[in-house]
């Protein structure tokens, strides 16, 4: 299927798709370096707004306007090393994503029998977040399933509203347990 996705002058990319300053194999956003929007425009980082506590808050780009994505222009098929998605400010859904991981932390919690299986109950087996979605989702169902880039794939949960939609991961892009093994 297709659909429309809006596109304006501010966007939001999460946070770890940015650092100020970054070794060569880094392939996302940072000053100095062009990435791709997924399915638009190639963007380079000219510099950032910090605040009092100097944390970043806005990144100024510039963007070439005739790199979009399948426009078949010659600035549009430009190679560079990363993509980013994003979603329109002006546009985004805020939605509560309930981010569900391993309940415990050990593979086998009931094979250490010097220890309570409770011991290894993970507590970061469920962190709620506030994620911006692209305005689509807003009229998604209850139990519908969707793919949120480079996160995980998540249903829509029954305590779901149009002004308040709920998203549970169901499965991460990852496995963290092959990372605790090795």
């Amino acid at each position: 299927g297709s659909r429309e996705i809006p596109f304006s002058r501010e966007l939001y990319i999460e946070r770890e798709d940015f650092k100020e300053s970054a070794n060569r194999k880094f392939f996302r956003l940072t000053l100095g370096k062009e990435v791709r929007l997924k399915n638009a425009y190639i963007i380079k980082g000219e510099n950032v707004v910090k605040d009092a506590e100097g944390n970043i808050t806005e990144i100024h780009v510039t963007y070439d306007p005739k790199s979009k994505s399948g426009s078949g222009s010659e600035e549009s098929l430009r190679k560079v090393k990363g993509t980013l998605h994003w979603v329109s400010v002006k546009h985004a859904v805020e939605a509560e994503v309930r981010l569900y991981d391993r309940l415990f932390t050990e593979e086998a919690p009931d094979g250490d029998k010097e220890r309570d299986y409770l011991d290894f109950v993970n507590p970061e087996s469920l962190k709620v977040v506030t994620g911006y979605l692209e305005p689509g989702l807003k009229d998604a169902k209850p139990e519908d399933k969707v793919q949120f880039q480079r996160i995980g794939y998540f249903c829509v949960d029954k305590d779901s509203t149009t002004e308040k939609p709920v998203f549970n991961r169901t499965v991460t892009l990852r496995d963290s347990w092959a990372k605790i093994k090795s």
